[in-house]
């Protein structure tokens, strides 16, 4: 089994080509460098385009759904091991402990929670893995500008900018996954 590399992602129908392009490009990238997919698990937006791009570029895909999911047809069937989990949570645990590393795509809301989710094991030592974020045409760039402000206001620490790393493109997430950045968390986590 190769190492499998956790992605979070949309799962809109009606984005810009250029995302799906992204995605597929990164599950050919993932095979070609040894690595397998876990991810939610279904077949629709950009988490089906990983999957496809991966499964048929001859690499592991391992999809984690919830049953409410899978019974309203969102499953991509064709996963090496599709499991089907009760919750959301128990989905993004599940993920969690099967991933060597993770990527974040643009996506929405439930995108955002999940990284958010995984930034703060991070921070609190529980998740020693690589964290790369793709800002793919600047997607995040908002969203970095606002980790910026809880810092420069005192509600985080200036470790946050550590916890993930940033990728403007595909081809930058190779060498973040391969030295991943240390971090060391704050005085009160240590």
């Amino acid at each position: 089994m190769p190492k499998l590399l956790c992605v979070y992602c949309g799962s809109s129908r009606t984005l810009d080509p250029k995302y799906y392009s992204a995605a597929e490009q990164l599950g050919r990238g993932m095979v070609e460098r040894g690595w397998g997919l876990v991810y939610g698990g279904g077949h629709a937006g950009l988490m089906g385009s990983v999957a496809r791009s991966v499964k048929q570029t001859g690499g592991y895909v391992v999809g984690v759904i919830p049953e409410f999911m899978k019974e309203r047809e969102l499953a991509y069937h064709e996963a090496d091991e599709l499991l089907t989990v009760t919750t959301m949570r128990d989905r993004k645990r599940l993920m969690e402990e099967r991933a060597h590393g993770f990527v974040t795509l643009p996506g929405g809301i439930g995108t955002l929670e999940e990284l958010t989710e995984i930034m703060t094991l991070r921070y609190l030592n529980r998740l020693p893995k690589p964290v790369v974020l793709l800002n793919q045409d600047g997607f995040y760039d908002d969203l970095l500008r606002f980790f910026g402000r809880m810092v420069e206001e005192r509600f985080k620490s200036p470790g946050l900018s550590d916890l993930i790393t940033v990728a403007d493109t595909v081809d930058d997430i190779w060498p973040l996954l391969e030295t991943p950045r240390p971090f060391t968390a704050d005085e009160l986590w240590r």
